[in-house]
């Protein structure tokens, strides 16, 4: 699989990562055999960029991470974790002490001494100008204790902020054919200051799947079906905050792009993978089938500029009024 710089890291990852926070909760039970099976599919088909967060399942997705590194040593694997939801969102909890307890339990559920790259897990925005914050991310490098930090946004203004200090060594937004915003300033921005951006959501949800119907039913403890309000957490982290009905139609669409031979899920991926600026994407897998097939969206071919002008055709049309202003 090819493979790009990631940002200010040095580290060269896979255009396709794996996003796991399926493999700790919020979309329902994944077996943890499963969940090995899902990080060794992964690897086997050229994934070499595991993203994670503390609050995943209460740290079971960075121990499932931890466990399958600690039986397959010699690896080059990156793994990205992110810290910061682990108590109330106020900005004065973003402290050094605070990132010393957390990163303290990540290094533990994950194994290492040092973390590859922590990111600040989607913060209140104060927190993306406060220079005291990046002091002490700067202090953790200095110690050892990490080896590069980065921050994951909600909003494009926030990407931006964090893209302006030295030390942010990569951002994490959401990038899909329903979320275009990103394209217009962030990854300019990024690209110019070196920084790696990493596209979370791919799938909106998994709607990018082409795999949902109106009558798709999801989990009590699915996030898609708890948060389609934003009760929970933004609600754009659920479907990009697209309505679900709306979402389908837009699908339907965008599934007449798909070239033959590829799946809307690849599709989809490989879109994002063509943007200039992205260092990886990172879908979620709840299977081996999933993953194996998300990782060969790394070599689809006929993602052209015909396919490029009619995904922003579908966001024109059907997005651009409700979510541009938003995120």
């Amino acid at each position: 699989m090819e493979k790009r710089m990631l940002g200010k890291t040095g580290r060269n990852v896979s255009i396709v990562g794996l996003g796991t926070w399926q493999l700790g909760a919020d979309w329902g039970h994944v077996d943890p055999a499963q969940a090995q099976a899902i990080l060794a599919a992964s690897v086997e088909e050229g994934v070499t960029f595991f993203d994670t967060a503390d609050v995943y399942g209460d740290g079971r997705s960075e121990q499932a991470i931890g466990a399958f590194l600690a039986d397959n040593p010699g690896l080059d694997i990156t793994v990205a974790t992110k810290m910061g939801r682990r108590m109330e969102q106020q900005p004065e909890n973003y402290s050094l002490a605070n990132f010393r307890e957390w990163t303290d339990r990540s290094r533990r559920n994950l194994g290492t001494d040092q973390l590859d790259l922590v990111q600040l897990h989607c913060p209140p925005t104060a927190v993306y100008s406060n220079a005291e914050v990046y002091d002490a991310l700067d202090t953790l490098v200095a110690e050892g204790v990490i080896r590069n930090y980065g921050v994951s946004v909600e909003r494009t203004d926030e990407a931006l902020e964090a893209i302006r200090h030295d030390g942010t060594a990569t951002v994490q937004i959401i990038l899909n054919a329903f979320r275009l915003k990103p394209l217009d300033e962030v990854l300019p921005a990024a690209e110019a200051a070196g920084v790696g951006i990493i596209a979370r959501v791919p799938l909106a949800s998994g709607l990018l799947s082409g795999k949902y119907t109106s009558d798709t039913a999801f989990a009590e403890n699915d996030h898609r079906n708890y948060n389609r309000t934003g009760s929970s957490f933004d609600v754009g982290e659920t479907f990009s905050g697209v309505d679900f009905e709306q979402g389908l139609k837009a699908v339907a669409e965008f599934e007449e792009l798909v070239p033959d031979g590829v799946s809307t899920a690849q599709a989809a991926i490989a879109w994002i993978a063509a943007q200039d600026g992205v260092s990886t994407v990172i879908p979620g897998a709840r299977n081996v089938e999933q993953a194996r097939s998300n990782a060969a969206a790394a070599a689809v071919s006929g993602i052209d500029a015909t396919f490029d002008v009619g995904v922003h055709e579908i966001y024109d049309r059907d997005f651009r009024e409700t979510i541009h202003p938003r995120w």
